[in-house]
């Protein structure tokens, strides 16, 4: 469990075909925090990461979605916060904060991993840009965003590249 300026990150590595570092894990951390910065999302915070390998993630894919593949990131939100709601109080948070930390519970990200390694090379940057973009993505899910209907998508993808671009994680 990583904690840093009011932020829990709790990092599960849950596979062993990608060796993770305490620069892999920094990285992560990086992200989450950026997303909620340039979220404003103001509240002392949790969130859980797992990674995982192709098979984990593609039983998950076909138990939560229906969907027999591998897929490269899930997000399991706990709050039901429309995108950019500008509105929240602790009063309406009240029911999803940990008792013991005080912190809201946002929810779970699993990443493949391998997924990671592949695509990173299929899109011809570099594994830090990919696993950037995937946390990043997870966390803007978990914060309300989704890219499911075309107006969705054209407002998460900025997001996206605006908080990766800050963190110097751009394409080459």
């Amino acid at each position: 469990m990583n904690l840093y300026d009011g932020i829990t990150v709790e990092i599960d590595n849950s596979q062993d075909v990608i060796e993770i570092t305490n620069s892999t894990e920094d990285l992560i951390i990086a992200c989450v925090q950026r997303t909620l910065d340039m979220e404003e999302f103001e509240f002392n915070t949790m969130v859980s990461i797992i990674l995982v390998d192709n098979a984990t993630i593609e039983q998950m894919n076909s138990q939560f979605r229906g969907i027999a593949m591998a897929t490269d990131v899930l997000s399991f939100p706990m709050l039901e916060i429309q995108a950019g709601c500008d509105d929240l109080d602790e009063e309406k948070l009240i029911n999803d904060i940990h008792p013991e930390t005080g912190s809201v519970i946002l929810g779970d990200i699993v990443i493949s991993m391998e997924k990671v390694r592949d695509q990173a090379l299929e899109y011809g940057h570099s594994f830090e840009r990919e696993l950037g973009f995937l946390v990043v993505h997870g966390m803007l899910h978990l914060l309300g965003y989704d890219h499911i209907e075309e107006e969705d998508m054209n407002i998460m993808r900025p997001k996206e590249e605006a908080i990766l671009e800050s963190l110097n994680l751009t394409r080459t």
